[in-house]
């Protein structure tokens, strides 16, 4: 078996896949999946990289990253939140193209100029958030951007039947290609992603997170379906945090960390859980944490959280942040800790449980702020900020009825209180008349803040705060986090970075799956630990350690 250098290879994982005869079909239930010809041998090299690098403003995203995927194979991608895998997974898909480095795909030098490029060559990316469009037909879907015509006009009855065809194949032939996307439940998407994929004829699907919206029973049948595209020498990335999913599916691994490829080629069921998680822990960024010194945190408790539930995102959540405090909450994407947030805010409603702040119970966002809370979002462009307003003018959103007077703002007070907090955070530029839009991320980042600091805030929630923002910037607003504890405030944070929660936080508290699993100080516990917890859970019997 040769790999297209002509080097050659050995059989992909554990075991190598099963390949059916040239010709026939393999079933399974009422799958059909067809050969589709011309398939790379299984265990060939259909992709390599070899020191890939990316840079963005201010953050170098991948740092030579080496990978290797086998026809036939699922090799497994894992890493932190922020390791650079949804950058990787962008430039193999065409959004992004690498500054250094080389990619081979089916033995030829590979740079997708579009994403549409990609898929044409045979890579087909299927990300978290499903880019389908919710008002058109699974068929319109399944073919979009190469629909079949004639004559200047659509074919939909052909397009309708290939694409019951590609449903069949996998397993889903109930499936309506006339239905609207929109109409169907997130597994029912996920299999529209996945039609479409084959519509292209794909020989590489990368699937980002495909579990985090499915059930058990939908994972189960989406593994089903993976095992057939593989039987068929279809490759697949398989990007997961569950590292019980990566046993049951992975052949083989690459753990990327900070840009970089710390391990590659592990097998995916025999490698201990340890080495994974000590493969993804420590950092090249230099984290500068300001010293914990000047805070009381002791006292009776500013916000009580007693079983706050929301069906389907957490559950039985119960916590609670003193004055002059900062409490971290670690976890992955998808672990119910944004929308904890969110509910303890008062922007979504509990299905049980209580939020207490000051003696004051919190049911809606005006109640949270007129106890003193203010919440700055993760995503703070488009839930936080007023983008082509003024920095004044956003700085006094949550206080400007401080600045009315007679149905009449004072313009020339809001001004004089947004320059004083912007010295007070370093704002730069320092000019309050500026759109926010022309701010960096960093700056943008201290706007939000500074609204809360205008509003006389008691306590602060910080989803993500570092988000989008540099190494030079992430210092500034982590001292501006440290000011707030020491001058009273309370803060509880979300974040996806192990070491700032670490850095930042007195306690920790860490989230999996929807419930808060561990709490500890903040001194007593590591990054390795938290990882093992928020992936892991604890280690299983007869897992590997």
């Amino acid at each position: 078996m040769t790999a297209p250098d002509g080097t050659p290879q050995q059989p992909a994982g554990n075991e190598p896949a099963a390949t059916a005869p040239a010709g026939e079909a393999v079933r399974k239930g009422e799958a059909v999946l067809k050969p589709a010809g011309d398939e790379p041998a299984a265990g060939e090299v259909v992709l390599k990289l070899e020191g890939v690098v990316k840079t963005f403003p201010g953050v170098r995203a991948l740092d030579g990253v080496e990978l290797e995927v086998r026809a036939g194979e699922v090799h497994c991608l894992l890493g932190q939140n922020g390791a650079g895998k949804s950058t990787l997974i962008k430039v193999l898909a065409g959004v992004h193209h690498a500054d250094e480095g080389s990619i081979t795909w089916l033995g030829e030098p590979f740079a997708p100029a579009t994403p549409q490029a990609a898929m044409r060559a045979g890579i087909a990316t299927i990300y978290q958030e499903l880019d389908l469009v919710d008002d058109l037909s699974v068929a319109e879907n399944a073919f979009l951007g190469h629909e079949e015509s004639r004559g200047g006009f659509l074919r939909r009855g052909s397009t309708a039947a290939r694409t019951r065809e590609i449903l069949g194949r996998l397993g889903h032939a109930h499936i309506p290609p006339r239905r609207l996307v929109r109409s169907l439940p997130a597994a029912g998407k996920q299999i529209v992603s996945m039609a479409r994929a084959l519509s292209h004829d794909a020989k590489l699907i990368v699937m980002d997170e495909p579990s985090a919206v499915l059930a058990h029973d939908e994972v189960e049948n989406l593994f089903r379906i993976i095992r057939e595209l593989t039987s068929h020498g279809i490759a697949v990335i398989y990007i997961s945090h569950r590292l019980e999913e990566i046993r049951d599916i992975g052949d083989r691994v690459t753990v990327l960390k900070d840009g970089r490829t710390t391990a590659a080629n592990l097998p995916a069921r025999s490698t201990p859980t340890r080495e994974l998680v000590s493969r993804m822990t420590g950092r090249t960024i230099e984290y500068v944490f300001p010293q914990r010194t000047g805070r009381a945190t002791s006292g009776e408790p500013l916000l009580e959280v007693e079983g706050l539930t929301r069906d389907g995102e957490f559950v039985d959540a119960s916590l609670s942040v003193r004055a002059g405090e900062i409490v971290g909450i670690a976890g992955l994407v998808g672990s119910g800790r944004s929308e904890l947030l969110e509910t303890i805010f008062g922007a979504r409603p509990a299905d049980a449980g209580t939020v207490i702040m000051a003696g004051k119970r919190i049911r809606s966002i005006g109640d949270a702020v007129r106890q003193g809370m203010g919440m700055a979002p993760e995503e703070r462009k488009s839930q936080a900020l007023l983008l082509d307003e003024p920095i004044y003018r956003n700085m006094t959103l949550s206080s400007f009825s401080g600045y009315a007077r007679g149905g009449f703002t004072d313009a020339g007070k809001e001004k004089e209180a947004a320059l004083r907090t912007a010295d007070q955070l370093e704002l730069r530029p320092r000019d309050v008349n500026r759109p926010v839009r022309t701010l960096s991320g960093g700056n943008q980042q201290k706007v939000v803040v500074g609204r809360w600091l205008l509003d006389k805030t008691k306590l602060l929630l910080l989803d993500e705060p570092t988000r989008g923002v540099d190494v030079g910037a992430r210092a500034e607003l982590y001292q501006v986090i440290h000011d707030l504890a020491a001058g009273g405030v309370g803060v509880l944070l979300v974040s996806s970075e192990v070491p700032e929660v670490l850095g930042l936080a007195d306690r920790v508290l860490v989230m999996r799956e929807g419930h808060l699993i561990h709490e500890a100080p903040a001194a007593e516990i590591d990054e390795a630990t938290v990882l093992d917890l928020v992936m892991a859970g604890s280690l299983m019997e007869g897992e590997p350690a």
